[in-house]
């Protein structure tokens, strides 16, 4: 090799090792302001939007085939709020937000204003002052959004609705917010529907089946519509399942409403003077709703004396109180202290309190059939015990160590042992793993548990035979080995026995 050859080689190299020297010399680049959110998905959620508050079926936008970053979306918001999400199926995700929460959406419209991502508090929205059909851009690259209103929105297509009954559903109704019964119209025609009676203060709306609220109502086209001594402020009805408009009632009276399916239109006519008697809402162990407001048990007041409210019915063992409110903040109706005990001898002691603490319940100690009465004008409280005929409520079990799993729907129903009062058996095949039992198919109500973690079930039975009837914590039986059991729980008692088969 040439001596000049050899001279460019190391030139060479002695430049590229300057070059890579200088290289890392080099300050580190440092980006300013959000990366951009990479997403294939985002969607629309709020009472302001088409599908509602729908996590599970928020409203989609779609990306622009320009720039996959920026989302674009046209078509009818309500007056209400939204937000955004980048997926389906959970709150706990992050949102898009405004920066100041209540950022207005008005027919002004809104050009590239900045917006905020999280996830958790505080639950910033957009507000839709002025309902009709916009325009919506999203840039993900750039963190602003902007909104141009387009046009009114289009009027509903009225065509009759086909129903068979139509029912009232609200606070302001006799019925209130049980889906499962709520107060139902006099059908005049194939059309018409007629309710003529009560309404309190307070919400409603409108539905033409029961049991569920996943499906179309009767309601306002906007939101917080007005009955009252002058009738309904707008005749005109919608009939969605979002956004959740409703009727408010203002004035307390008896009223005659009146419902035209064909028509789309609601008719108001105040009849005369009305103060509904106020109601008394019990929960607690011993009663058949357990701790839900849901399904509490209703004390009407005497139509004579709003201060006094009788009630008969049967009560289980367990504990109990009172409150004129739905809240488990308000204060309660309970005994002076904690455990005063019911019986067949009536009420240890009849005094009572109005209270938000300390959380003293009356503890029932032999089911049966009662007659309760409250008076809340001399706080007093009185128990009779009139009879030991209690019917069995259903007791189901959950769990992995049973064929249904953890569904509710598929819960294992135990049947009730004839004469034998609050004991239920079982027999069938349970698999490694843990089980609880419930009367309620409510994850949120107390359930029927060991008294202690860690009690198992096995050939030699149950390691520990006391039951408890809690919330939490979230005790379960543990199936360590699989096999066919027979399993015998007494509810009174509070007893549980288990005895494999093969």
């Amino acid at each position: 090799m040439k001596i000049k050859n050899i001279f460019k080689i190391f030139l060479l190299l002695l430049l590229t090792s300057g070059a890579a020297g200088c290289e890392g010399e080099k300050d580190h680049i440092i980006i300013d302001g959000n990366l951009p959110i990479k997403t294939p998905t985002l969607y629309l959620v709020g009472d302001a939007t088409p599908n509602g508050w729908s996590i599970d079926a928020p409203t989609p936008m779609t990306p622009t085939k320009e720039d996959p970053l920026v989302f674009v979306w046209e078509g009818p918001l309500n007056a209400g709020e939204m937000k955004l999400c980048l997926a389906t199926g959970s709150w706990d995700n992050p949102f898009i937000h405004p920066m100041v929460a209540g950022d207005e959406i008005t027919k002004d419209g809104i050009r590239e204003a900045e917006f905020d991502m999280y996830a958790g508090d505080p639950d910033k929205k957009w507000k839709v002052v002025d309902a009709g059909i916009y325009s919506l851009c999203f840039d993900l690259r750039n963190w602003t959004m902007s909104a141009s209103y387009v046009r009114e929105q289009d009027a509903p297509v009225v065509e009759p609705i086909e129903a068979d009954a139509l029912y009232m559903v609200g606070s302001s109704t006799p019925n209130e917010w049980n889906i499962d019964n709520p107060t139902e119209l006099e059908r005049k025609s194939d059309y018409v529907f007629v309710y003529e009676g009560p309404l309190a203060e307070g919400e409603m709306k409108a539905c033409t089946t029961t049991g569920s609220w996943d499906v179309p109502f009767v309601r306002p086209a906007a939101n917080g519509c007005k009955i009252g001594k002058d009738g309904v402020a707008e005749e005109g009805f919608v009939y969605t399942t979002g956004p959740d408009n409703k009727w408010v009632v203002e004035t307390s009276g008896i009223y005659r409403i009146t419902f035209d399916l064909a028509k789309w239109t609601i008719v108001a006519e105040y009849l005369e003077d009305f103060a509904p008697a106020p109601k008394l809402f019990m929960i607690g162990e011993a009663t058949i709703g357990g701790w839900s407001w849901d399904n509490a048990t209703v004390v009407e007041a005497n139509p004579d004396n709003h201060n006094l409210f009788v009630w008969e019915g049967e009560l289980s063992r367990g504990s109990l109180k009172a409150s004129l409110e739905k809240d488990f903040n308000a204060p309660f109706y309970r005994p002076s202290y904690g455990g005063c005990e019911i019986s067949e001898s009536g009420v240890a002691s009849n005094k009572m309190v109005h209270t938000t603490s300390p959380d003293d319940q009356w503890m029932v100690v032999a089911a049966g059939k009662y007659r309760l009465t409250f008076n809340i004008a001399d706080m007093t409280f009185d128990a009779v015990y009139l009879d030991a005929s209690v019917a069995a409520p259903a007791l189901y079990m959950i769990g992995s160590a049973t064929a249904g799993g953890w569904s509710l729907d598929d819960a294992t129903e135990y049947t009730p042992t004839v004469g034998v009062e609050g004991e239920y058996t079982w027999t069938g095949t349970l698999k490694t793993g843990t089980f609880k039992l419930c009367t309620e198919k409510d994850f949120s109500a107390p359930f029927y548990r060991p008294s202690s973690s860690g009690c198992t079930v096995s050939k030699a039975g149950v390691s520990a035979p006391d039951v408890v009837y809690t919330t939490g914590p979230d005790d379960q039986w543990e199936v360590t080995e699989e096999g066919v059991y027979t399993i015998t729980i007494n509810i009174k008692d509070m007893t549980i026995k288990a005895e494999m088969q093969n």
